[in-house]
């Protein structure tokens, strides 16, 4: 398969609340959109990256450049067989994957659409529904915090994480645990902490977690390592795992207890699923992180998200949780049982809303064979 054409659009889509980490706040999605042409088929694809380069290397500006000036001439270029062959032909651009993965993502949807097959059926995936959970940024003070997370539980999210740093984590962990002696919870630090914090990191224990998310650098995976044996918690390890190589050296290290598998961190959902897949040869559960996807990213995610060893519920909320009104015409609703239906028509199942995606469309950029 030759593309034809592929067309780029910086968006700015307002959250319908500020989300904040341990280390940046958003307040809106600065994704890159992607739709593409080939065959007489349209596809379209998300880069989920941000304002800033504050969870990883890049933002929407680097991504935008990275895209224009060489992924997408290298793609142009390429003789697609399969989306497999994505990750090869960006082989000798380094890092830069939310680039990347905007565009593979796009590619699987172009040959989940012309086979006439779902992407989570051509993924491997084994599930109609996926279990998902919320992630509910620092509040500023606990009685906030609680009422935050009692309104997503009315809503019927059944798992909560918390995002915590230094003077955030303890406390108001013990006081959501209090309130919920039953909740599944977890909490995430996005990197704030360091090896010496791990007495402090081993209070946490003693809140009944599903797992501890990325307490340490984000490109660490020794010092995680020497870290798990420290803590009863699971570790879970995020934003250290940006390939398959990466994985196996931690699973090798013993380094986790868990991987949290988001595709546009690693690059796209080849290198995802070989996450995937040397997980469970090894025994290690997955679960699904959030880029706070638009509908498009969204989809893709729970497509991958519905493949067998994605086991603990992913940071794949509805649509609602996040934007008043999406770029899709079909946002996903919350089951009863806290899942999202895995869609069954051709590609990822998005049907995009052009005419709202052109008023959030803040620049455009084509290319054509």
């Amino acid at each position: 398969m030759r593309i034809e054409r592929i067309e780029l659009r910086k968006i700015h889509l307002p959250y319908v609340a500020m989300f904040e980490t341990s280390g940046w706040r958003e307040t809106g999605s600065h994704a890159i959109i992607v739709r593409m042409e080939a065959e007489g088929i349209v596809a379209w694809g998300e880069a989920p990256t941000g304002e800033s380069p504050f969870y990883n290397e890049e933002n929407q500006k680097t991504a935008w450049v990275i895209m224009q000036d060489y992924l997408a001439p290298m793609l142009m270029a390429a003789d697609l067989a399969s989306p497999w062959d994505v990750t090869p032909a960006f082989s000798r651009v380094r890092g830069n994957r939310m680039a990347k993965a905007g565009l593979e993502f796009t590619v699987w949807d172009l040959f989940a659409r012309r086979a006439g097959r779902s992407l989570a059926d051509l993924l491997g995936g084994v599930r109609d529904r996926v279990e998902v959970g919320v992630s509910v940024g620092i509040q500023k003070d606990i009685p906030t915090l609680l009422k935050v997370v009692g309104g997503y539980l009315d809503e019927g999210y059944a798992r909560i994480k918390l995002k915590i740093k230094p003077g955030w984590d303890v406390e108001p962990t013990r006081a959501v645990r209090e309130t919920w002696p039953d909740l599944r919870l977890q909490v995430d630090a996005n990197s704030i902490y360091r090896l010496e914090d791990a007495a402090h990191l081993a209070e946490l224990d003693a809140f009944d977690l599903l797992l501890i998310e990325q307490p340490l650098a984000h490109d660490d995976i020794f010092d995680h390592a020497k870290l798990k044996p420290l803590l009863k918690s699971p570790l879970c390890l995020d934003e250290s795992i940006v390939s398959p190589d990466h994985a196996r050296w931690a699973i090798e290290m013993n380094a986790c207890d868990i991987i949290n598998i988001k595709p546009s961190r690693i690059g796209g959902l080849g290198d995802a699923k070989r996450i995937h897949d040397m997980a469970q040869a090894a025994g290690m559960p997955v679960w699904h992180g959030g880029m706070l996807e638009t509908g498009i990213g969204r989809a893709v995610n729970v497509a991958l998200a519905s493949l067998p060893n994605f086991t603990l519920p992913g940071d794949i909320s509805a649509n609602d949780r996040y934007f008043e009104r999406d770029i899709v015409k079909n946002p996903f609703t919350l089951n009863s049982d806290s899942t999202l239906t895995v869609p069954t028509g051709v590609g990822h199942g998005a049907v995009v809303d052009e005419d709202y995606l052109d008023d959030v469309t803040i620049e455009r950029w084509e290319v054509g064979a």
